[in-house]
């Protein structure tokens, strides 16, 4: 119906958030550094603007990673996945607005608990009205997004490619969307949980039939039916490209095999009785045949991916056997939407092996290995050092062997990380790996490495996200958070108590630290601690990046605690080493 003109969106220092104008080079035919059927997928992916999927249903795509929904109900909009920041999904909101009317958001629906769903909401509503999501949102949004964050967060510059230029040498996409836009990450807590498959609900005068489907492509997810618009909502669970049981930027393992049955649930329940199928990635699928084929062949496509890799493990082999031998079936592999433009057979294959057999493949040997730095010296010893490695590496990669070139390039740069020629020469391989990669986080991994190993550090993130998510999170796991962050062997010898006394919830948390350990109790015994400081929940994620002035709060007792218990938080690091030791 419309694209966002220009196709820039910035935050309100004026930083461009997400730049969909960027990516206009994908006009031009697939040139030589890029895969075809990533270079196809990434056009596809890129057509950024408002789509009318349905009549009453609207998409916002190409503005973040994810689509934006809008189904227009009795008096507003039901938004469904408000996108990754405020910024990009106020833009694509006031983008609706212009062509449709201005409507209010009446309601929200979270499909699952990955952050590029649910981190725009603070851009579309401030809260007040009904925030839909399924079971267990809010403690598997927290999980990835707070406990692992730093880790996840850094391993996602690989996984996006989000310091690459964008352009044929570098950044095309992730068989996704384009990338993850970089505004502000919020966060509103559902007020509606979704329990069960069947359960009906009414917004705004729209009517939703939920399904959940725990353990696929997340921990906690749902699908649902528009029954009046004849619509199927298929969330994550099927787009058009092979996803990932094991996402490279690291996540729970997926369970492939409830992936495939959930699909299959979905086909049976709903597909015979609906025109359209969107989902918040990619463009939707129209007519009820092909939306019975389309899931039919996603179903099939987990299923084989899971019971092929069990009959090979079942014959003794590993995953990384297993995934040299794995082929798709002829009927799949010809259908674009199985292809890996995302997640990729390869690493999918060992995801299986490692939800079932863990990181051990049984073999003695790798029970007590060498950590990367203290293998590679060892190697690169026996073979003669590290000037030797690198043209042992050459004649490899110069016999079309790039992937064991890497193999003995990575030691030489773990041996010795100042060796310039080591560097260089892994970056060039890294480069020619990633321009033949169909898979788009594979060539981003890949490029992103040759980058840093020519110096190219990572930016450092902003606390923008850590504090927009911090705030929407139950107490209870706000103070989890913080227990993560403790250095258990300087705390060993630490033992004392703050009250944490919330004057707006009347309630009252005590954080005890206890053999290094940070243990939180609600409403704990009045036997008295250490200190009391009494604020309020705003106030409080103000403890994580160091913002908490007691100056200012009404205290009884020892203040300094709360300096030493500051003393004690690890940061995280966001920009620790990867490709070097």
């Amino acid at each position: 119906m419309a694209r966002l003109e220009p196709g820039q969106v910035y935050d309100a220092d004026g930083r461009v958030v997400w730049d969909a104008d960027s990516y206009a080079f994908l006009d031009a035919p697939c040139p030589d550094t890029v895969h075809p059927g990533l270079w196809r997928q990434s056009q596809l992916c890129a057509r950024q603007g408002l789509y009318r999927v349905a009549d009453g249903i609207f998409q916002i795509r190409g503005l973040d990673l994810s689509n934006m929904t809008l189904v227009e109900g009795d008096e507003g909009l039901v938004v469904v996945d408000p996108l990754m920041s405020a910024e990009t999904a106020a833009a694509g909101l006031e983008l609706y607005r212009e062509h449709r009317g201005a409507r209010p958001v009446s309601a929200v629906v979270y499909t699952h608990s990955h952050v590029d769903h649910f981190g725009g909401v603070g851009g579309v509503t401030d809260g007040g009205v009904p925030i839909l999501a399924p079971a267990g949102f809010m403690e598997n949004a927290v999980s990835e997004n707070v406990h692992a964050g730093p880790a996840m967060s850094r391993r996602s510059v690989f996984h996006t490619g989000a310091h690459l230029d964008a352009g044929p040498e570098g950044r095309v996409g992730i068989g996704l969307g384009q990338g993850a836009s970089t505004g502000t990450v919020t966060l509103i807590a559902p007020n509606r949980t979704i329990t069960r498959t069947g359960q009906e609900e009414v917004v705004d005068g729209v009517r939703i039939v939920f399904q959940l489907t725990p353990g696929t492509e997340a921990p906690s997810e749902m699908n649902f039916l528009l029954p009046d618009h004849r619509a199927l909502c298929m969330a994550e669970n099927a787009t058009h490209t092979l996803h990932n049981i094991l996402t490279l930027r690291g996540a729970k393992v997926r369970d492939a095999r409830v992936w495939s049955h959930y699909l299959d649930e979905s086909l049976h329940r709903f597909a015979h009785d609906v025109d359209v199928l969107f989902a918040s990635h990619h463009w939707p699928t129209w007519g009820t045949e092909n939306i019975v084929a389309f899931l039919t062949e996603q179903r099939d496509l987990y299923a084989y991916l899971h019971d092929q890799t069990l009959r090979m493990m079942n014959q003794g082999m590993v995953g990384s056997e297993i995934a040299e031998r794995f082929r798709m079936p002829p009927g799949l592999e010809n259908r674009r939407h199985t292809h890996g433009y995302y997640g990729a057979v390869s690493h999918n294959v060992k995801a299986v092996y490692q939800h079932y057999m863990g990181w051990f493949d049984g073999n003695p040997a790798h029970l007590w290995e060498h950590p990367p730095r203290e293998s590679a010296l060892r190697y690169v010893d026996c073979m003669g050092g590290v000037d030797e490695v690198v043209r042992k590496a050459e004649r490899y990669r110069d016999e079309d062997d790039a992937r064991f070139a890497v193999t003995l390039l990575n030691h030489a740069v773990f041996a010795d990380p100042g060796h310039l020629r080591a560097r260089e020469t892994l970056a060039a391989v890294y480069d020619e790996l990633g321009r033949g990669a169909e898979c788009g986080t594979w060539r981003n991994f890949y490029l992103q490495g040759a980058a840093e190993l020519r110096g190219r550090a990572p930016e450092a993130p902003s606390n923008t996200g850590l504090m927009g998510v911090s705030r929407g999170l139950p107490v209870e796991q706000f103070f989890e958070s913080l227990s993560i962050r403790v250095d258990g062997p300087r705390a060993w010898n630490e033992a004392f108590s703050i009250d944490w006394v919330l004057s707006d919830q009347g309630t009252t948390y005590r954080t005890q630290l206890s053999n290094g350990a940070l243990i939180t109790t609600e409403n704990p015994r009045p036997d008295g601690a250490d200190l009391t400081v009494t604020l309020t929940r705003r106030e409080l994620p103000g403890l994580l990046v160091g913002r908490l002035d007691l100056a200012h709060m009404d205290t009884e007792g020892d203040p300094s605690l709360l300096d030493r218990l500051l003393g004690l938080l690890d940061p995280p690091d966001y920009g620790f080493p990867i490709v070097t030791p």
